[in-house]
């Protein structure tokens, strides 16, 4: 039979790392921010190229021009496509926050009432709070790893489109 006060450890790693939940932001934030700083860049060199004076003849101007709205259009469209999940990603961002709260609340007054009932026998609703508690750990991680993983692959497309003007504009 276990007790409140031999679960106590459990609840305190519980408490604990929910408080730290609040850092998860520091799985993605780097991510979202390289994402956004790579496409402002994009954007710079392809401002660079579409001013290129290299092109001489009317005939090669043309030829640039159509390229360069080509690949204009490319990076708007992976503008467009990343824009619409930025607003996906506040969210996302805004639920570690939610998780973090609420699972530190459930977890610290565990902790509390552990505290009070150190020896009086744990529950199947202790247990099933205390695993719930948990489970806000889960879901922050999860949310911020998902969005790093998106801001990422954003990036990575849109320094393949940045390398594609390098070496064909």
């Amino acid at each position: 039979m276990t007790t409140w006060g031999d679960f106590q450890a459990i609840t305190q790693l519980s408490a604990g790392l929910n408080v730290a939940i609040l850092s998860f932001v520091d799985i993605s934030l780097p991510a979202i921010k390289e994402r956004r700083r790579v496409f402002a860049k994009a954007r710079e060199e392809l401002e660079i190229h579409r001013k290129n004076p290299h092109k001489r003849t009317a005939a090669e101007k043309d030829d640039h021009a159509q390229a360069v709205g080509a690949v204009d259009r490319q990076l708007f469209d992976l503008w467009r496509e990343t824009a619409a999940f930025e607003s996906v990603e506040d969210s996302l961002m805004r639920s570690t926050g939610v998780f973090g709260f609420f699972g530190a609340l459930l977890s610290l007054g565990l902790l509390w009432y552990s505290a009070l009932h150190y020896n009086e026998t744990l529950s199947r609703t202790g247990e099933i709070l205390t695993f719930l508690s948990f489970l806000s750990l889960a879901g922050a991680l999860c949310v911020n790893l998902f969005t790093a993983s998106k801001a990422s692959a954003y990036a990575k497309k849109c320094n393949q489109l940045r390398e594609h003007m390098r070496l064909h504009l």
